[in-house]
């Protein structure tokens, strides 16, 4: 099969040091090279591909500080994709609603997985004018505040079985909080779950520019005021594998509809369970004393660290491959371009029938 990915173009694929979407693409484009297909992947350069890679910019635009709006890079890409829509069976697109204007006539050839938060208000009337449109979730949870749309089925992220090893004995003793810090991320709740326990955390986070004031004003503060937090900054791919195989387990105290949450289960490929408050994706993510825990208060937060050596280790990282390996994403990807390849062109509002495959993730 001929397939084209579309990447955003914030990042490198893989990206260098924080980057969820673009990293899930990489992982996503290389299982589909591995598995016979002839895939082209648009992306920024830098990128790294076994497949064909059509360099859309110089470098990626998060780093570029002659970059001030990612947005005229990203319709020239999409320009340049619409331009090159007959070389292929299927175009995969990762970069949200940009394309949807431009891709009305390609509609049957098209699968749009959505990677961000769905329940913001200017959304609704926009889904509701292009719902015809195919598009994939990463969790159930994502899918709630939307409209009627043609959801074609449901795709949970995956990641490389090697990319992350396996570490029986965590060697660090400390709690662990990865990703960026935000509001919505919750870092004050790790810092107070670590304090509360009388445990180390060490935080390896990004500082978006938007959320500088929240870490001038409400983070920076508590990590000076306790002695038991540490701050890491950002971390790659290299130092990721031993932060997280050393943790007792990964803090994700999220407050917000989170789409999927990529640390949850590079966590689990490290056999590090992980503790995290039941809001978006997290019931989906997450099994229940299997590979970690689920709590709804900072009281069971604490309570869950303090009894996180009740979960076996060996037991989470079996649970990531089953579930979570980048193989059975690609998998499910190949199971639904197969699907939408051969339906007939959506007229308004459908509902393609999901691979049974597919349909037993959200059990």
């Amino acid at each position: 099969m001929r397939i084209a990915q579309i990447a955003p173009l914030h990042e490198c694929c893989p990206p260098k040091l924080y980057g969820g979407t673009e990293r899930v693409v990489s992982y996503l484009t290389n299982e589909l090279v591995l598995l016979g297909h002839d895939v082209t992947l648009f992306a920024c350069g830098g990128s790294s591909t076994p497949a064909r890679l059509i360099n859309c910019v110089g470098h990626a635009l998060r780093s570029n500080p002659a970059v001030r709006d990612p947005l005229p890079y990203h319709i020239m890409m999409l320009d340049e994709v619409c331009r090159r829509a007959d070389e292929f069976d299927v175009l995969h697109f990762h970069t949200e609603m940009l394309h949807f204007p431009l891709v009305r006539s390609l509609t049957r050839r098209t699968v749009t997985t959505l990677h961000g938060r769905l329940d913001l208000p200017d959304l609704k009337p926009f889904y509701e004018k292009f719902s015809n449109v195919p598009l994939v979730s990463i969790s159930h949870a994502q899918r709630l505040p939307m409209p009627p749309v043609a959801w074609v089925g449901n795709v949970y992220h995956g990641i490389p079985e090697g990319s992350l090893a396996f570490r029986p004995v965590p060697r660090g003793g400390y709690l662990a909080f990865l990703g960026r810090i935000s509001p919505e991320k919750r870092p004050d709740r790790a810092i107070e779950i670590a304090v509360r326990a009388g445990m180390t955390l060490r935080i390896a986070a990004k500082v978006d520019a938007v959320d500088r004031a929240y870490w001038d004003t409400t983070i920076a503060p508590l990590i000076r005021r306790h002695r038991n937090i540490e701050y890491l900054g950002e971390i790659g791919e290299r130092e990721k594998a031993a932060f997280l195989g050393d943790a007792l387990a990964l803090l994700f105290p999220i407050d917000w509809p989170e789409p999927f949450g990529l640390a949850m289960i590079e966590s689990m490929a490290c056999g590090t369970p992980v503790v995290a408050f039941r809001c978006g994706s997290v019931p989906e993510v997450v099994d229940d004393g299997v590979t970690g825990f689920i709590v709804d208060s900072m009281d069971e937060a604490v309570d869950a660290v303090r009894h996180i050596h009740q979960i076996d280790r060996s037991g989470v990282r079996r649970t990531f491959v089953r579930r979570f390996s980048a193989t059975r994403m690609a998998n499910d990807y190949i199971t639904l371009y197969n699907c939408t390849k051969h339906a007939p062109e959506p007229a308004g509002q459908v509902e393609y029938p999901a691979s049974p495959a597919i349909a037993g993730l959200a059990a």
